[in-house]
């Protein structure tokens, strides 16, 4: 129970700002514990975004409105940490072929034009396709929250075992591998589960919200994959960017399901 409660509110902290005890002791199995229930830990924020999405709707407000609104809460309650690391990570890619060159990039935290240009993007995205499912669908703003939670499962793609660290200090000296084979088959059977059972309220088939969710599994292993090719190994901006991704391309695929 102590690891599990440590795995909790480190998940907490890490993926949200909600205020929480710091955990009294961290290794990589807690680690990986605190990655693999990261859709869970962030409930209460999930349950912030789809009442501003409800809201929205209820005034009347223009669909990209309403999303913007939606995703921005999401991102004021996390502080835009993952936002940062998909800023970081792009300018990192597009800075230099040279490893040490883009590692150096990603830690400098600033926001260069390619980094600049995936915020402008994925951003739009995420809010469009969000404001479709909430404007489009009675139940779009519980979809909106369910799906921004299960979001956060991206981060196992990047933190699984075999994966390894692209440096020694910051976050890959804990995290990095820390999510075993089983934990993360795991993770995404739920979140195919819980895609199916968000589908199965609309009019679309199970099939379709399948779809989706391994849409998203792919996309994300194919940034992990082109980040650890470049970079040697995962970073921690790249494990934000992978929620964001991860995010987006949920939504577009459950707004498409829905149209």
């Amino acid at each position: 129970m102590s690891r599990l409660g440590d795995a909790v509110r480190l998940s907490v902290g890490t993926f949200s700002a909600l205020p929480v005890p710091p955990p009294r002791q961290v290794d990589r199995r807690t680690a990986g514990i605190a990655v693999a229930i990261a859709p869970l830990a962030v409930v209460p924020v999930g349950l912030l975004v789809a009442f501003v999405a409800w809201g929205g709707r209820e005034l009347g407000l223009d669909q990209l409105v309403v999303g913007a609104l939606a995703i921005g809460a999401g991102a004021w309650a996390t502080r835009g940490f993952h936002l940062d690391g998909l800023a970081d990570t792009t300018d990192a890619l597009a800075s230099s072929y040279d490893r040490e060159r883009a590692l150096t990039v990603a830690r400098t935290g600033d926001v260069g034009p390619a980094g600049a240009a995936a915020l402008v993007l994925v951003l739009l995205a995420q809010a469009a396709a969000a404001g479709t499912l909430i404007v489009c669908w009675e139940r779009g703003f519980v979809a909106v929250g369910v799906l921004w939670c299960l979001a956060r499962a991206g981060a196992t793609v990047g933190l699984r075992h075999g994966v390894p660290a692209a440096r020694q200090d910051g976050m890959g000296a804990t995290f990095a591998g820390s999510v075993r084979p089983l934990a993360l088959a795991t993770v995404w059977l739920l979140v195919a589960v819980a895609g199916a059972a968000v589908t199965g309220l609309t009019d679309a088939t199970v099939a379709q919200g399948l779809v989706a969710v391994a849409a998203t599994l792919l996309v994300v292993l194919l940034l992990v994959a082109h980040v650890a090719r470049r970079l040697g190994g995962i970073i921690g901006d790249a494990v934000g960017a992978s929620v964001e991704v991860s995010l987006a391309v949920l939504l577009i695929g459950f707004s498409a399901v829905i149209a």
